[in-house]
């Protein structure tokens, strides 16, 4: 079809690949064609209920300005992304139904009040939760274990946003890294190293959720993506991984934010708005069986 609408969204020339997804015909840089290219094997390889419409409401954010009304709804969303690796949000989230719920031992996420009442007390923290929120699951408490590390992730980031009057003063120090493309990269790592317990890509899905979009989360399905796709090395740094996504995305004229969401539901399969689709939003992970057409990208690329 000559000047119809692309699944992603363009109006262009197309010609139909052998895999069966619309291509432009005239060239144009591989990090753009690459995100058409991973945005219609979405759209083609999940099932039909899964439409345009669908897919897109993944791709809708909101200005932080927007998303934060205090400082407490930062430090709410702050433990919230700290939480979310590994057997955390099952070990923490899960069993305390919800993050929000630290609220009631937090004084609603109170950043004074826990500083005041559980600096270098993280285990009267631990206590605090455990008799307030009575956890499912066992509670282990010897200092490797989940549970004592997190209680030290709540004290750290009460001090971090403690240097900060309010949430517009902790707006505009973001701003001040967001709006230079040179530091940009640089945000994530400075706050990871303040916060116990707040890796470098933690961070990254904190400040896109807050509605920074330029910015991406380097997670292990993303990266095994982009290292499929040779666009990655082995041993690239999650610092170096953020930068070619923030490059590729710009390339691909479009947000960090949307570029890491459509990478990601390829890789999860979690469709996590959607409880109705699969398995409470799961409809299976496509991640090997994208990864394996590179072959068939480089022909278009």
């Amino acid at each position: 079809p000559t000047g119809s609408q692309a699944a992603c969204g363009t109006t262009h020339c197309y010609a139909h690949s052998p895999l069966g997804w619309w291509v432009k015909k005239e060239k144009m840089n591989k990090n753009k064609l690459f995100y058409q290219y991973a945005y219609n094997f979405l759209l083609e390889k999940t099932p039909d209920y899964i439409n345009k419409n669908i897919i897109d409401s993944y791709l809708v954010y909101t200005s932080p300005e927007n998303n934060v009304s205090s400082l407490n709804n930062i430090y709410e969303r702050m433990l919230a992304s700290a939480q979310s690796q590994n057997m955390y949000p099952k070990v923490i989230g899960a069993s305390i139904n919800g993050v929000h719920n630290l609220g009631k031992v937090l004084k609603n996420f109170d950043v004074e009040y826990v500083i005041d009442y559980y600096s270098e007390k993280e285990n009267l923290l631990l206590d605090d939760i455990e008799k307030v929120l009575k956890p499912k699951g066992q509670i282990r408490k010897d200092s490797k274990s989940l549970w004592p590390k997190y209680c030290k992730t709540i004290v750290s980031t009460a001090k971090f946003l403690n240097q900060f009057k309010d949430q517009k003063e902790f707006v505009q120090w973001i701003n001040n890294f967001y709006n230079d493309e040179k530091s940009i990269a640089i945000l994530p790592f400075l706050i990871s190293t303040e916060i116990y317990g707040f890796g470098f890509a933690l961070v990254c899905d904190f400040l896109k959720d807050l509605g920074y979009v330029n910015y991406g989360k380097p997670d292990i399905h993303i990266k095994d993506i982009l290292l499929g796709f040779g666009f990655i090395k082995e041993n690239d740094s999650d610092y170096n991984v953020l930068k070619i996504m923030i490059k590729m995305s710009k390339d691909a004229d479009v947000t960090c934010f949307e570029f890491d969401r459509i990478l990601w539901l390829i890789g999860s399969g979690n469709f996590y708005n959607h409880k109705e689709f699969g398995k409470n939003g799961s409809i299976g992970k496509l991640k090997d069986e994208f990864i394996n057409t590179k072959d068939e990208f480089e022909k278009l690329a």
